[in-house]
């Protein structure tokens, strides 16, 4: 079956001819009692639930390992013979079966939030962050910030937090290094083939893709956007690589904390005022709006502007009424690793945006300087990230000490210990890092409660009843695979 996934037009001469050229995806027809696996390949809920995981691998192992664990390119590479095989085995509609009913009952059983928070938020909570890190099918993530991003989407998911994601889609991901024979190192970027990544573009009402324009430097800079699924949650990943932009701007989501600082604020405007902007295009409203890290600090001056316009306010009260809806994680533990973007750059930016707030160049750096007034002085994005947000936290209480020691130059008359940034320790997604075989004997030993109240002390103390025999047998089966896994990918290095 042939899809067309996009379609460019361009001038070949041919005598006097001009051709109409069509790119194709070429993918087999999915027979119809597999038409389940279509609906679980585009929802990352597969990838914390390791029987829908092996659903997939089941159909061909070889394929599942050589397209990075991504179900969107196993459909579209397995042959067809194997997908009719497999439409006429009953142990497999078996299996799909059972997973379907699970993913159902996933997605409309109630939840945490449903039993102990509805009513208590109206509307829903926006997190931006400049990276997402859900799974290694979809390579738009570098390290640690993205992990934890990833894992926060999940976790709401599994609570039933009405949670959107907003971030930018890296059409080089990240890159893949490599030595030469010399022994030097060197770095690949591979461009993302998105037609065979687990997403889909936003469409409006009439099929056309849905659009946000800002304009940086001058420029009307255009933004189409990616949805991702990962179980109830849904992200959203802004792509400036469209047609109607210039080529420069074109390539403003090329890479993850790539290019210079002219780049970076690009990227950064796009997120911040784009990422907004998006929203509400799409209808969604956000009662609060959460930063994971400063990248994203230009959306508090995106919400100022929106209510100065829907409701006359001035910049005053617009940014006292966004502060009160707005939430930061700081991660960085040095200020010499926050963005920071010099007066010349900024006005050159957002000279015609500032015009739209009503303030002054100065004003608006003034919000992002750890000294307001000193002329020459950058603006820190993380600086202005702890100005319009109402809500401040470190991600451990070691980190909450050195942050606030870090920023008592933007509360000179406050004591250290009273500088309202908090701390929370980061988490992790339980059902993603935690392997089958010891969630297996979780759940022979402590029951299903583990899965969701493992906070609770009686769940904890459960672990105890869990022979010591058993719980070793496990860790050396785990411990076997892992160097299984090592041994294969050191071959796969080897072969390169």
């Amino acid at each position: 079956m042939s899809q067309p996934h996009g379609e460019f037009l361009t001038g070949i001469l041919a005598g006097r001819h001009a051709f109409k050229i069509r790119p194709y995806t070429v993918v087999p027809a999915i027979p119809e009692p597999l038409g389940g696996l279509i609906e679980l390949a585009y929802n990352l809920w597969w990838t914390w639930h390791p029987e829908a995981t092996e659903l997939f691998h089941r159909l061909d192992f070889d394929i599942w390992e050589q397209v990075a664990h991504n179900p969107i390119r196993l459909l579209g590479q397995i042959g067809q013979d194997r997908l009719r095989a497999a439409a006429e085995d009953e142990a497999f509609l078996a299996h799909l079966e059972r997973v379907s009913q699970a993913f159902r009952h996933y997605m409309s059983r109630p939840t945490w939030f449903d039993q102990q928070a509805k009513g208590r938020l109206i509307g829903q909570v926006a997190y931006f962050s400049a990276e997402f890190g859900l799974h290694e099918a979809l390579p738009v993530y570098s390290g640690g910030l993205g992990v934890l991003a990833g894992d926060h989407l999940k976790s709401a998911s599994d609570l039933g937090v009405p949670l959107v994601g907003v971030g930018l889609l890296y059409k080089q991901g990240y890159f893949h290094q490599y030595l030469s024979t010399d022994g030097w190192q060197f770095e690949d970027y591979p461009s993302l083939d998105l037609a065979q990544l687990p997403m889909r573009l936003v469409r409006d009402e009439n099929r056309d893709p849905v659009k946000v324009r800002i304009k940086i430097a001058g420029r009307d800079v255009a933004a189409q956007v990616w949805e991702i699924k990962a179980g109830r949650t849904r992200l959203f990943l802004l792509d400036s690589d469209v047609t109607e932009n210039q080529p420069e701007d074109r390539r403003i989501t090329d890479r993850l904390y790539g290019g210079d600082e002219q780049a970076r604020i690009r990227q950064e405007i796009l997120l911040g005022i784009g990422g907004l902007r998006a929203l509400h295009q799409m209808g969604i409203e956000p009662a609060v709006c959460h930063m994971n890290e400063g990248h994203s600090a230009f959306l508090g001056l995106e919400r100022i502007r929106t209510l100065m316009a829907k409701h006359q306010l001035s910049f005053a009260e617009g940014k006292e009424a966004v502060v009160a809806g707005t939430l930061f994680t700081t991660h960085t533990p040095v200020p010499a690793g926050m963005d920071t973007f010099s007066p010349a750059l900024l006005e050159g930016c957002l000279r015609e945006y500032v015009r739209e707030l009503g303030i002054g160049i100065g004003e608006l750096l003034d919000l992002g300087r750890t000294n307001p007034g000193v002329a020459g002085e950058p603006l820190s994005m993380a600086v202005l990230a702890l100005r319009l947000a109402g809500h401040s936290n470190a991600v451990s209480r070691v980190h909450g000490q050195v942050s606030r020691r870090m920023w008592t130059s933007v509360w000179v008359d406050v004591p250290v210990e009273e500088i309202p940034i908090d701390s929370i320790t980061n988490g992790v997604h339980t059902a993603t890092w935690q392997a089958p075989d010891m969630a297996q004997l979780f759940d022979r030993y402590l029951g299903p409660k583990w899965r969701d109240e493992f906070d609770r002390l009686e769940v904890q103390r459960g672990v105890d009843k869990i022979p010591d025999a058993e719980l070793w047998r496990t860790h050396e089966r785990l411990r076997e695979a892992l160097v299984a896994a090592a041994r294969q990918h050191l071959r796969r290095q080897r072969q390169r």
